[in-house]
């Protein structure tokens, strides 16, 4: 496996904090993580746009916050992509330090390679290892990705391989063409937010705003019988006799 090569200006975007605590929308953190020109950028776009865009200028790592709906659920969608060529054997300290906090920032994760590139495919187990090493009792949901389903002639990993290394690593698996399938690219995002919701579930957690009383409406009828009561004469002869 040849090394990746990576800019040393990899930072990745600040997450940012947020400004309430009232908002009701579940919150899902995913990162994208893969070698470079695996088409991660494409399918994080293709998935919150349904439009392809082919070409992109190499990726500093950038945020993708959306509001969006997956069976009928609104969540509030935080999508972290990362720049290609992350070798975690082998990059500087400070590289694999940024990818570690985005790593524990996110819950859920895409593992990207494209089927034209064995080394992509070589680099899918150390960053699945990497996620263990972070997250040691978490069991965050990952998804490895064969991306660029349509070039077939130009295929250097087999189908069966991209099984072959989910079952290994207990994820699931998905093959798909990103600049043909919009349907699919949406797939692969929506099973990765409800496998987060579940885990969510499980684990208790509750978002702030849920521990705070939403204030109770008031009760129609109650109010109605007691200004019925304050009406009544039976209510108005003490008042009457004091």
């Amino acid at each position: 496996m040849r090394p990746l090569s990576m800019s040393g200006h990899f930072l990745l975007a600040p997450i940012p904090e947020s400004s309430s605590d009232y908002l009701l929308p579940k919150d899902i953190k995913l990162a994208v993580l893969g070698a470079g020109r695996v088409g991660k950028s494409a399918m994080i776009v293709r998935f919150l746009t349904k439009r392809f865009i082919g070409d992109y200028e190499p990726n500093t790592g950038k945020l993708y916050s959306r509001l969006v709906y997956v069976e009928g659920d609104q969540l509030s969608l935080q999508i972290q992509d990362t720049p290609g060529g992350v070798q975690i054997q082998d990059s500087l300290p400070q590289v694999v330090d940024s990818l570690s906090k985005c790593v524990q920032w996110a819950e859920g994760f895409l593992l990207v390679y494209s089927i034209t590139d064995y080394d992509s495919y070589l680099s899918i187990r150390p960053l699945y290892q990497h996620i263990r090493k972070v997250h040691p009792d978490s069991k965050a949901p990952v998804i490895i990705v064969g991306n660029k389903g349509d070039l077939l002639h130009a295929r250097q990993v087999q189908t069966q391989d991209g099984i072959q290394l989910a079952n290994e690593l207990g994820s699931l698996f998905l093959e798909i063409s990103t600049s043909e399938n919009y349907e699919d690219v949406c797939d692969v995002f929506q099973h990765l937010c409800k496998e987060v919701s579940k885990m969510h579930g499980l684990s208790g957690e509750r978002r702030r705003a849920s521990l705070i009383p939403r204030p109770r409406s008031p009760n129609m009828q109650d109010l109605k019988r007691r200004f019925k009561q304050a009406l009544s004469p039976k209510v108005k002869a003490p008042s009457a006799l004091g």
